[in-house]
């Protein structure tokens, strides 16, 4: 019956802006499977379970991928240094990471079009390029670290280095080249699902977790004005690592490539919230259990890397704690490979309109898989040359990415509120109110963490000056955006109805949005801030280099 269906002809339907036509068709999950032609309600709670198990993947691999090797780094540096009371900043960020890819998945499946491709399209070709080299770049030093995690991880379980990176590279590049969307999405999940090691390490490690509990819901600064600067730095660190612009590009295209519409927004948004539970859980074990390895030793304030986690846990909770740690730390390091690389292969196919899909075998997209596994062999080939400046590489990836985090912000918001993208699934005042104060705090985090690298004996008091002047900049931006517009007391005023079946149309029907005076004045302005920053930053990097 499916077939005969499927051969008459069919009810003419819009054009959409689809680029690759592998991304139309069933949905083929790891869990489960949704045909195309497959339009009945959902009734009952056996028919969502089974559509929740065939959407689930793109929100709980872009949560768990950042819950990376540099997240193990950060996470266990704040537990080492600070014990739990950071963990407050976690509570703070639920809710910026839902929202951030609750409007990237929003944009996934009603365009079609991933994220560098409709930057190029309504900003620009200088925005468009500058979003892919900036992706490409800063997602080949992220690589690197999580190939640095992987030497980590192996060198504590007495695995030889050399062996062990090429050995991982080769699963990384050959899980994503077997041309099934469904084999390369099982195998994540099977990480995804190794994650959760991290939940038996805490236990073994006996934590506080009264403390753990107080600590995340009260807010404290650690340690006085007297490490004011190395805490903020710690906690922008932290937010750096957990809200990546590489999340972004990498969900949008994976919720294409999977071929999920607007019909099962709600699905994917489950997904979502459980992902980010996953990696809050997992990011509050990592504080806790580092916390709980390293009290009353000499090791408190002295954080190393990951490895000396690994060593801490051993001492503490005995040898078996420490080897699944250094599991965990290996299990994330490729998932976040895994991530990265993907995020950029699907952006750079996207924007050179080369074939990208994974359900395409390699001869079917040659270009895309090039990308994807030429990534992973330099990223590789750097961390096994001798000499190699990996700390300062480490530095560099969370210095660069917490000075490019607000522009990606700020064109997530732009694209959320453009009716010719999303039409009736454009953001309502509430988000756009919510995700401009995450805006302008991350600008502000921006400012000090580029002003900490160029100036490495920054004062307190030079950062609480930076904090009051963004601070004062942010009211007077609000204030003249209530008064003009009055945007926060509107109801919403976008008509939502028919907008499961709407989807954007094609790029080329669509005009370029005007640019007022003052969006102008704000895009030049963000422009000029970036390569400034992004050039002082590299001076600086290359400056330590050759000091080292």
């Amino acid at each position: 019956m499916t077939d005969v269906i499927t051969d008459q002809p069919a009810v003419p339907t819009p054009r959409t802006a689809v680029l690759d036509d592998a991304h139309v068709g069933d949905i083929r999950g790891a869990l489960g499977t949704i045909k195309q032609d497959d339009t009945e309600p959902r009734r009952g709670l056996s028919a969502r379970l089974k559509t929740l198990l065939a959407i689930v993947g793109p929100g709980l691999i872009v949560m768990v991928g950042d819950n990376d090797a540099g997240a193990f780094a950060t996470y266990g540096e704040a537990g080492q240094n600070y014990g739990t009371s950071l963990l407050w900043t976690l509570l703070l960020l639920i809710p910026v990471l839902y929202v951030n890819q609750e409007m990237v998945l929003r944009l996934g499946a009603v365009t079609g079009v991933g994220h560098a491709r409709l930057i190029l399209e309504r900003f620009g070709k200088f925005w468009g390029a500058f979003s892919v080299i900036d992706l490409f770049l800063l997602n080949a030093l992220t690589l690197v670290t999580e190939f640095i995690g992987i030497t980590l991880a192996t060198g504590y379980l007495g695995l030889p280095k050399v062996a062990s990176v090429i050995v991982a590279a080769a699963i990384i590049i050959a899980s994503a080249f077997t041309g099934s969307f469904r084999r390369f999405e099982r195998i994540a999940i099977v990480l995804c699902a190794a994650s959760l090691l991290l939940i038996p390490i805490y236990f073994l490690s006996h934590p506080k977790s009264s403390q753990m509990a107080h600590d995340f819901v009260v807010p404290s600064i650690p340690g006085g004005s007297g490490e004011l600067a190395t805490v903020m730095l710690l906690i922008i660190a932290i937010v750096g690592t957990t809200v990546a612009p590489w999340q972004l590009f990498f969900q949008q295209s994976y919720v294409i490539d999977k071929r999920i519409t607007p019909r099962f927004m709600k699905y994917e948004k489950a997904d979502l919230i459980i992902g980010v539970a996953i990696v809050i859980i997992g990011a509050a074990a990592m504080m806790g259990l580092t916390a709980a390895a390293f009290a009353g030793t000499d090791g408190v304030g002295n954080f190393d890397d990951s490895a000396g986690i690994a060593h801490a846990l051993e001492a503490k909770a005995g040898k078996l704690a420490g080897v699944l740690f250094a599991i965990a730390l290996l299990d994330a390091s490729i998932i976040g490979a895994f991530a990265v690389s993907l995020s950029t292969a699907y952006a750079i196919g996207d924007v050179m309109g080369m074939k990208h899909s994974l359900h395409r075998g390699v001869k079917g997209a040659k270009g895309f898989y090039a990308v994807y596994a030429g990534l992973v062999a330099v990223a590789a080939t750097v961390v096994l040359i001798p000499g190699s400046p990996l700390g300062l590489l480490t530095q560099g990836v969370q210095t660069l990415a917490g000075v490019l985090l607000p522009s990606a912000s700020v064109f997530l918001l732009l694209l959320c509120n453009d009716k010719q993208v999303l039409g009736p699934w454009v953001n309502g005042p509430k988000t756009n109110a919510f995700t401009t104060v995450v805006v302008g705090v991350l600008v502000t985090l921006s400012v000090i963490l580029t002003a900490s690298v160029l100036f490495p004996d920054i004062t307190s008091a030079a950062i609480l000056d930076i904090m009051a002047g963004c601070g004062i900049a942010g009211v007077l931006a609000a204030g003249y955006a209530f008064t003009r517009r009055r945007t926060g007391t509107k109801e919403d005023p976008i008509d939502r109805t028919g907008r499961e079946n709407w989807r954007m149309p094609p790029l080329d029907t669509l005009t370029r949005p005007v640019m007022s005076t003052t969006r102008k004045i704000g895009m030049g302005a963000l422009r000029a801030y970036l390569l400034v920053a992004m050039i002082l930053v590299i001076i600086k990097l290359v400056q330590l280099a050759r000091g080292n």
